[in-house]
C-alpha cells in the first residue's frame, strides 16, 4: 500500500509544478519522469529484497525507454518529479528527499571508485536546475535551489541558492530590502523585473545598487526636511517634481531608459 501510495502523490505533485499537465491520463500515459520514478519505485523494492540483478536489469530497460538513468539502490522521497528528464542520471547511493524536482540534465554523481556512500543527500523540497552536476557525498540543505549548468561539490545550507561552475551560494536579502527597491523602481518610473536578489548578472546587481542608494538618500532628505522644520527654521519647500512615466525630467528620462535598456540585454 505504500508503495502505491507513493506513485499516486508523484502523479498528483505533477499538477503542482508543471502547469502543461492537464489530466491524469494524459501524466500517466506521457510523462517519462513520471515513468521513471514508477520504475524506480518498483527496482528498488528488488534491490531492498536482494534481486539486485533483476532491478538493474529493469532499471537498464527503464533508462533505454525515458533516457532517465536511476541506480535502483538510490533512495527517493515522497512526491518527487522529474521534468523533461532527458539525461538525468542519479547515483547507486543518492538520497533524496520529500518535495524534490530535478530539470533535464541534471547529474546526482559521484567523485570517487571507493565502495560506500559516494552520492549526494538532498533535504527536502530541493530544487535542481537543467544541466546542473551534484558530485560527491554532499549535503543540499532543505529548501535550495541549484542553478542551471551549476557544478557543486560543497555541502550547501538550507534555503539557500547556489550558481556557477563551481557552485557559489548568492546571499539572500531580507524581504524589507526587497521591498524598498520595488518602491524606489515604482517612484522613478522603472520596472525592475528580473533584478531578484537571487540574480547573479552584474547588471542586475548594479540595477539593485542604484535602487538602494537612491532609497537611502531619499530616506536621508526626508529626515533632514522633517529635522529641520522641528527647530522652525524656513527654508525653500518647493514641491519636487513627480517622478513617475509621464513628469520626469529629460535627464531622468535617459537614466530610467538605459537602465531598462541595459536589464534587458
Amino acid at each position: 500500500m505504500a508503495f502505491l501510495g507513493d506513485i499516486i502523490e508523484d502523479i498528483r505533485c505533477v499538477f503542482e509544478r508543471d502547469p502543461a499537465a492537464r489530466n491524469v491520463f494524459e501524466v500517466i500515459t506521457t510523462y517519462p519522469g513520471v515513468h521513471a520514478v514508477v520504475a524506480h519505485r518498483f527496482n528498488h523494492v528488488l534491490w531492498s529484497l536482494g534481486i539486485k540483478w533483476l532491478a538493474r536489469f529493469m532499471s537498464g530497460i527503464a533508462r533505454w525507454l525515458t533516457g532517465i538513468e536511476i541506480h535502483p539502490g538510490a533512495t527517493i522521497g515522497k512526491r518527487f518529479f522529474i521534468d523533461h528528464g532527458m539525461g538525468v542520471v542519479i547515483g547507486e547511493t543518492a538520497e533524496i528527499g520529500n518535495d524534490c524536482t530535478l530539470y533535464h540534465g541534471v547529474t546526482l554523481g559521484g567523485t570517487s571508485w571507493e565502495k560506500g556512500k559516494r552520492h549526494p543527500t538532498l533535504g527536502n523540497g530541493v530544487v535542481v536546475g537543467a544541466g546542473a552536476k551534484v558530485l560527491g557525498p554532499i549535503y543540499i540543505g532543505a529548501g535550495s535551489r541549484i542553478g542551471s549548468n551549476a557544478v557543486v561539490v560543497k555541502d550547501v545550507p538550507d534555503n539557500s541558492t547556489v550558481v556557477g561552475v563551481p557552485g557559489r551560494m548568492v546571499p539572500r536579502q531580507s524581504d524589507g530590502v526587497n521591498e524598498a527597491r520595488e518602491a524606489m523602481a515604482r517612484k522613478i518610473g522603472f520596472d525592475a523585473y528580473g533584478t531578484t536578489q537571487d540574480m547573479p548578472d552584474p547588471v542586475a546587481h548594479a540595477i539593485n545598487c542604484m535602487l538602494d542608494h537612491l532609497h537611502a538618500v531619499d530616506s536621508r532628505l526626508e529626515t533632514m526636511c522633517t529635522a529641520i522644520k522641528e527647530i522652525n527654521l524656513e527654508f525653500n519647500v518647493d514641491k519636487l517634481p513627480q517622478l513617475d512615466s509621464c513628469e520626469i525630467s529629460p535627464v531622468t528620462a535617459v537614466v530610467r531608459d538605459t537602465i531598462k535598456e541595459k536589464a534587458g540585454k
